[in-house]
């Protein structure tokens, strides 16, 4: 029987990379919100319980550089920001429904 390795740390490590892309405690709850269409900042920090507006910037600006996220910024005063996910986003969503079903088995 052949064994699959998964590399999970070093230079080459397609899951360390995944991880620091979406591991972060806020990014799943963020791009689940995002699934269901635009939102504004605000809109986002009230939808996603107990996150903090520093962590949201954070989180948000890491999926930006990531290419999970887009930003939309409008000239109006003040400014306007919108947020949606790219197509590489959407990839993730059956993922984290994987991620759900798992705990909604196990975690109770």
């Amino acid at each position: 029987m052949t064994e699959n390795k998964i590399c999970v740390s070093g230079k080459d490590c397609s899951l360390k990379e995944v991880l620091d892309i979406i591991g972060g405690k806020w990014a799943m709850p963020i791009v689940y919100r995002l699934s269901k269409g635009k939102m504004r900042f605000k809109e986002l920090e009230r939808s996603v319980e107990g996150i903090n507006t520093r962590m949201l910037v954070k989180e948000l600006k890491n999926m930006e550089t990531n290419g999970i996220i887009t930003r939309e910024i409008f000239a109006t005063v003040p400014p306007t920001v919108e947020y949606t996910l790219t197509s590489k986003g959407e990839k993730l969503l059956p993922s984290i429904a994987s991620l759900y079903s798992w705990g909604q088995e196990f975690m109770v």
